[in-house]
């Protein structure tokens, strides 16, 4: 007789939506709890796994890899820094994460390699990831969710279903009543991925009257960088040597620090925007990372908001499965939630305190300097920037 699958129909404990960190992460440490679960992904492996996204990991995020156990090769290749450098007026200051935080450090690892690994790990144990797999619908009370696979309609049905698919997923379109909160910002990031040794050993932030600009590193030998542009603006306005160009302007000092510049192998514009969906359940659907919840990058929170999502969910679909007891995921919305909001409030000020605004006027201007040089000057200030950029910062 025929499988189940031949005629269309599947069934598994818990059904993942979206093949990024949020969802092979839950994945993995469902397995690690005894927990079945299927990952659809409507991309191919490849393109998931050159997805080029943030590469900053809170020391939580670090942590929670290695216990998922894929750490080995994080340990091995990530950069882990103990400072940052606010740069304005041509001078930089440095706020040290590490000693204002009571030991907490920032680890830089590109999301790709975090995806590769989490794959890897998956696959070897035997997960399964349908990769080709676009979600059509998703069903909260069922549940189940119908796919396409290779020109067939299949449905899985399952007790949970987890929507790490997106912010463009179909997964949050299936919660009704959602309330949402956005806010559109007047600039956006031109970022590009460069063929040269990174000129820092830890993060430059950059303020100046041309706009902000962002040093940051993927490896020794690639650096990654941001300029603050218009949202509107067409890439091919920015010929590398452009680039280039408004990079130095931005980082320039008055102590003869050099920019290195090198082969630029990739650039883009995104705009910038603060978005919360909420609740971010309903029913047996949960909503986790981009699906719910999007933040500016100033501050570095996507990629760690993700994760902690599905560290929270894992954990409450661990008891639940344990013990069938459903408190925690009666509480996973309230619980995430905070963390968002939090992350949202220092991802906007960080944004506003950095860029400037095309409508900002002298007064502006001179206001965010006097506050950066607040920053430089106050450890109390200082404090309240790292324990927000570390994730350490207390939520009630």
């Amino acid at each position: 007789m025929p499988s189940p699958e031949k005629w269309g129909w599947m069934r598994t404990k818990v059904a993942i939506a979206g093949a990024g960190p949020a969802g092979l992460l839950l994945s993995q440490l469902l397995h690690l709890r005894g927990i079945d679960s299927v990952v659809l992904e409507s991309r191919d492996r490849a393109y998931v796994e050159r997805r080029q996204r943030a590469g900053m990991l809170e020391q939580g995020t670090v942590d929670v890899l290695r216990r998922s156990g894929v750490g080995e090769r994080l340990d091995r290749e990530g950069l882990t820094h103990q400072g940052l450098e606010l740069r304005f007026g041509g001078v930089g200051y440095r706020i040290p994460l590490t000693e204002l935080t009571a030991g907490h450090t920032v680890t830089i690892y590109a999301q790709t390699e975090i995806v590769k690994d989490l794959i890897a790990a998956r696959l070897a144990a035997g997960g399964d990831i349908r990769f080709g797999a676009e979600v059509l619908d998703i069903d909260p009370g069922t549940p189940s969710v119908t796919f396409r696979q290779d020109g067939e309609i299949r449905t899985l049905d399952c007790d949970i279903v987890a929507g790490c698919d997106g912010f463009h997923g179909v997964s949050r379109s299936a919660v009704p009543g959602l309330r949402t909160y956005e806010r559109e910002y007047p600039f956006g990031w031109l970022g590009v991925l460069a063929e040269v040794a990174p000129s820092t050993d830890e993060l430059i932030y950059a303020y100046s009257e041309r706009g902000f600009a962002l040093h940051s590193l993927r490896s020794p030998r690639i650096s990654r960088l941001y300029l603050q542009v218009d949202p509107g603006d067409d890439i091919e306005a920015w010929p590398d040597e452009r680039i280039w160009s408004e990079l130095r302007a931005r980082f320039a000092t008055t102590d003869g620090w050099e920019l290195r510049e090198g082969p630029i192998l990739e650039k883009s514009i995104t705009p910038m925007r603060s978005f919360v969906a909420e609740p971010m359940r309903h029913d047996r659907l949960f909503l986790a990372g981009d699906a719910a919840h999007i933040v500016p990058p100033t501050g570095a929170k996507g990629l760690n908001l993700a994760i902690s999502d599905v560290t929270v969910l894992a954990e409450a679909l661990g008891a639940w499965h344990e013990s069938g007891d459903e408190d925690l995921l009666d509480a996973y919305s309230g619980t995430c939630l905070k963390r968002v909001w939090r992350a949202q409030q220092f991802a906007t000020w960080m944004t506003t305190l950095l860029h400037k605004d095309p409508a900002q006027d002298a007064f502006e201007h001179r206001r965010q300097l006097a506050y950066l040089e607040y920053l430089a000057a106050s450890k109390a200030a200082a404090t309240t920037l790292a324990e927000n950029y570390v994730g350490a910062a207390p939520t009630l």
